[in-house]
């Protein structure tokens, strides 16, 4: 089995879009993604590999959720691709790539595209995709590139009201 999650940068400041690669986040979105981080320890759900977009945002959530799951922060990958933006065919081109002692991987990025892989990735998904929304999707397969749209099943979700 091979597992996805799928994680919605926490909540940052309100700057206006030209400005928005380097928006960091509030001090609630610091406590939502430690909160988060935690309870994904607590159940024993630790990532393989991580990768992040390079926007301070999403960056800062990834490590956060690192420091929480015991990863090192300066193992993170960064791929620009998530910030500007994937097709499901384009985030599967990743997956299909990666290395196979890898099981479980993290990807941290940006709405509405994330909520979009999300719902092309499961095999049904009528959710909603807050800040620092955090979607475990595992695919019934032993190789990346099995990995297909539609066909994986909710392992889990977590958002931060659960944790209030």
């Amino acid at each position: 089995m091979k597992r996805i999650v799928i994680v919605r940068h926490a909540k940052a400041v309100p700057y206006g879009y030209d400005m928005d690669f380097d928006r960091e986040l509030t001090g609630r979105g610091e406590n939502d993604a430690g909160n988060i981080g935690r309870e994904l320890k607590r159940k024993g759900i630790v990532p393989d590999l991580m990768i992040a977009s390079p926007a301070a945002r999403a960056l800062k959530t990834a490590q956060i959720f690192a420091e929480n799951l015991g990863y090192e922060t300066g193992k993170i990958q960064e791929k620009m691709d998530i910030y500007n933006g994937l097709t499901t065919a384009g985030f599967l081109s990743i997956v299909h790539q990666l290395p196979e002692n890898v099981q479980t991987v993290f990807f941290f990025g940006h709405n509405p595209g994330f909520h979009y892989l999300v719902s092309n990735l499961l095999d049904n998904f009528w959710g909603e995709m807050p800040t620092c929304s955090t979607v475990g999707i595992d695919f019934q397969v032993e190789n990346w590139p099995l990995v297909q749209a539609r066909s994986g099943k909710l392992a889990f979700q977590l958002v931060p009201a659960q944790f209030k």
